[in-house]
């Protein structure tokens, strides 16, 4: 049985932000994965869908709500073990999402034990399977995405530091983005593969750019100026601890080699600022100031086609697919 055809990352209209900070985690896993929040029908699970495709077609893997930690971890035979002296182990969803994307819709009404091994995980690249005295260990790399309502309920805040960024969906779109939306998802329901072959070109683009920005990384030095710039806001911000200086410097770094930089700059700190302190930043701190005055903000920018996303072709910026396609499938 063929896997359906998933809806292309490249033809999602808006939802800028969160295109970026998923880009920016598949360049660089390390930064600790994406939180969502959001309302439902704001296309969560399709833009996490469309991650997968930008990290080499690896697995895209759903943890169900109901799901057991025997399930999440897998479990081990111990009757084998003891009768053939090895132990055998039977994979759970951790082991099946190696190489890929960990999708956990309303991550917010998991146990929190559940929540914490998870994102344990997810931090090493590890999962260790023990019991009485036998244990499994096995490579557990995967991006995490996790969503959530706020309405429906809030994550401790010692669970929320643990997502490295964290991006808040806006639940009404104006009036030209919403015709735009329901033309493309009527336009894909219709044809899924003459849609998909429409967007191939933009996708395949931007698929490109992630993989050029992986291979750049490592070229890029993690600096003491950009870490002084990280470190005083983070400070002025009153962020407990010190996961937030290095999600944000990893951020920094990975937006550096998106925008093909070869060094971290003032921009990059800023173009990743709310995605790591939004969730960390004490409720009395001031909101970060991500331009200076009279300069256009980031989101302006995307906007008009002139900030990171810009770089894109236009497709990526609401415009229409290079190929054509029937009027009524194009913004008016």
């Amino acid at each position: 049985m063929s896997e359906p055809v998933q809806f292309p990352l490249a033809a999602v209209v808006a939802a800028d932000d969160l295109k970026l900070a998923l880009c920016l985690t598949a360049i660089d896993p390390k930064i600790g994965g994406v939180l969502i929040e959001g309302p439902r029908g704001m296309a969560k699970s399709t833009l996490a869908r469309g991650l997968a495709d930008l990290l080499g077609d690896g697995p895209f893997v759903t943890l169900p709500l109901g799901a057991t930690e025997e399930r999440l971890v897998g479990t081990l035979d111990l009757d084998a073990a003891l009768g053939q002296g090895q132990a055998r182990f039977s994979p759970g969803v951790l082991a099946q999402a190696d190489g890929g994307v960990l999708y956990v819709d309303e991550v917010n009404l998991l146990p929190d034990p559940l929540v914490d091994l998870l994102l344990d995980v997810a931090a090493s690249g590890t999962n260790r399977v023990e019991r009485d005295g036998i244990s499994h260990r096995h490579a557990a790399r995967f991006v995490l995405i996790g969503t959530m309502n706020p309405e429906e309920g809030e994550l401790r805040p010692q669970l929320l530091d643990r997502f490295g960024l964290n991006v808040a969906l806006e639940g009404l779109p104006a009036p030209q983005e919403r015709q735009q939306i329901i033309r493309r998802r009527l336009a894909f329901d219709t044809d899924p593969e003459a849609f998909c072959a429409d967007w191939a070109a933009a996708q395949a683009d931007l698929r490109e750019r992630c993989r050029a920005a992986r291979e750049r990384l490592a070229g890029i030095a993690l600096d003491d100026q950009a870490l002084a710039w990280i470190t005083e806001r983070c400070f002025a911000a009153g962020v407990d601890g010190l996961r937030a200086d290095l999600v944000w410097l990893r951020a920094a770094r990975a937006h550096a080699a998106w925008r093909a930089g070869t060094r971290i700059e003032e921009v990059d700190v800023e173009a990743v600022a709310e995605f790591a302190l939004r969730h960390r930043r004490r409720a009395d701190a001031p909101a970060p100031q991500s331009t200076s005055a009279g300069e256009p903000s980031p989101a302006q920018d995307l906007q008009a086609g002139q900030g990171d996303w810009g770089a894109l072709p236009p497709q990526l910026v609401g415009g229409g697919p290079r190929r054509e396609v029937p009027n009524w499938a194009k913004k008016p």
